[in-house]
């Protein structure tokens, strides 16, 4: 298996376009689908959390959610562009998350790779931010993170600019970040690496937080053991076989299932 951080599992918003309006409609419709697939997976939090895709161009324009509107009811055409000021650069009668624009402008700002940040407050995630060893590697899908994930401690509502540049900080170059007493957070080269990465952090805490309510002495392989298996599903380790379209394959099925059960994402 490749994990999308070498494989992307779809285009990424830096790769040229023929057609400026066609590419944006394409990513528009990308970044709808992982809305709905929060919803479906049951990552929501009512209005709030966010996930933001950059567009191409050098105006660093992005793309969020319309502040007020459930996940379920998010399409193409609803979503707000701001540019990293916080400002719409095109008429929409909807506000954004304040919150949601300090935490996703700082590190748009910060990392040319981070095409989309996914940010959640599931029960799991937010139980594994309040533990003092986060996240741990006792499972296959948390080792995707050994040593690749970063940590913030939490400083309030994320509404002060001066939190941007320490969230930039604890960031660095992992794809992904707990936030200590709030939640979680990814990054990828598209918003389906986003996605595809939430969900297996959000298993890996669900899973260490049921293995922990057993009450036993949890089993932890050794470092070195850990260190292989994420290079294995980074696609940086030498193996006997490799699984190289595993999450395109995965990012496919996920898409037929919105084509099912709500196809106006797409609107």
């Amino acid at each position: 298996m490749t994990d999308l951080l070498s494989t992307p599992a779809t285009r990424s918003p830096a790769a040229p376009a023929l057609d400026p309006a066609a590419e944006e409609l394409r990513l528009r419709r990308e970044l709808a689908a992982v809305y709905r697939l929060v919803a479906h997976f049951r990552m929501t939090d009512l209005i709030f959390t966010h996930i933001s895709l950059r567009l191409p161009g050098p105006d660093h324009h992005f793309l969020i959610n319309p502040y007020g509107l459930l996940f379920e009811e998010i399409t193409a055409s609803n979503l707000v562009k701001i540019d990293l000021s916080g400002n719409p650069v095109e008429p929409t009668p909807y506000p954004v998350n304040p919150a949601g624009f300090v935490i996703h402008s700082a590190i748009h700002a910060a990392r040319e790779d981070a095409h989309c940040v996914l940010h959640t407050h599931t029960k799991a995630g937010c139980a594994v931010a309040a533990q003092r060893g986060g996240l741990l590697p006792v499972n296959q899908m948390s080792m995707e993170f050994h040593n690749r994930v970063g940590y913030h401690d939490y400083e309030g509502v994320a509404l002060n600019l001066d939190e941007q540049r320490r969230l930039v900080a604890d960031i660095g170059g992992h794809p992904a970040l707990i936030l200590r007493n709030h939640g979680l957070l990814t990054v990828g080269e598209s918003a389906a690496q986003a996605f595809l990465r939430m969900y297996y952090l959000e298993k890996a805490c669900e899973i260490q937080v049921t293995a922990q309510a057993g009450g036993g002495p949890l089993v932890v392989p050794p470092a070195e053991v850990c260190e292989y298996t994420a290079q294995q599903l980074a696609g940086e380790a030498t193996s006997d076989f490799e699984d190289v379209d595993a999450y395109e394959l995965a990012w496919a099925a996920l898409l037929r299932l919105l084509d099912r059960t709500c196809p106006d994402y797409k609107d």
